[in-house]
């Protein structure tokens, strides 16, 4: 069943296309910040503190100046070692740590499936690397982090998801954050697990693309509650993540104000 909506379709548009989300950072496509994002409670998601990634092996050095900018503690890389063996990441430094929590371990592996197949794999058993993710974010002075796997849609999109539902973002907006990565993707040069399969309109945000009653990442949703006893917040206590680490992610992620930073896309 779709959970109710709480947003119209331009409101869902406007929150997930907001300035400041799209981080132009040289040698990313798909950098953005996960911050605005209003809660059931009322609060939403502090700007400047959880970020979404693809792949950093393409950063140049004025990627890497541009990400220091951002005066990240953690990150975390959701790829499998051959992935990280062949495209190492090209920053570090000495404020980040960088922290490997491999979703899928052997992609190349993976039976053939289609994408909602791929999801449920992830959810159904790799629920403790999940957990693992989770947990480097919930660490004592973890924030500001960014969270990253090949192209940032599928691994990235899983735990992002897990982690915006237990903050209390509702579905629609979970799912309109994941679907901004058919925006800024390009689906003929982007091989990840779950490639993208269907072209995005570009810059042009249009309203089909957050009118969908469900989508790959609803799925996981409710494959999660459903494994969870009815909720992400148990599947995440299932799968390794202490009551504590949740209860301290939300005291740092949630603030009372969604004002945008002054930034471009």
């Amino acid at each position: 069943m779709t959970p109710t909506a709480w947003y119209t379709e331009r409101e869902i548009q406007d929150i997930a296309m907001a300035d400041g989300r799209h981080l132009r950072v040289d040698g990313t496509d798909n950098l953005r910040d996960v911050g605005g994002y209003p809660t059931h409670a009322g609060g939403s998601v502090a700007w400047r503190t959880l970020f979404r990634s693809d792949s950093l092996h393409r950063l140049s050095s004025n990627g890497v100046a541009e990400l220091a900018g951002l005066d990240l503690r953690t990150i975390v890389d959701l790829r499998a070692d051959i992935e990280v063996e062949q495209r190492p990441s090209a920053v570090a430094g000495p404020r980040t740590r960088i922290v490997r929590a491999p979703i899928v371990r052997d992609p190349i592996g993976l039976p053939p499936t289609d994408l909602p197949g791929e999801y449920r794999y992830m959810v159904n058993e790799c629920g403790d690397a999940i957990g693992a993710a989770v947990r480097e974010l919930c660490s004592p002075g973890a924030l500001p982090a960014l969270v990253h796997c090949a192209a940032g849609q599928d691994r990235t999109g899983v735990v992002i998801a897990l982690v915006l539902a237990v903050l209390g973002v509702p579905d629609e907006l979970i799912e309109a954050d994941y679907s901004l990565s058919s925006v800024y993707l390009d689906p003929d040069s982007t091989a990840v697990i779950g490639r993208l399969k269907a072209t995005g309109p570009g810059d042009n945000m249009t309203a089909e693309l957050f009118s969908s009653p469900a989508g790959p990442i609803l799925n996981v949703l409710a494959w999660a509650r459903a494994a969870g006893g009815g909720s992400v917040y148990g599947y995440l206590l299932a799968h390794g993540v202490g009551a504590s680490d949740l209860a301290a992610l939300r005291s740092t992620l949630v603030r009372q104000r969604i004002t945008p930073p002054v930034a471009s896309r």
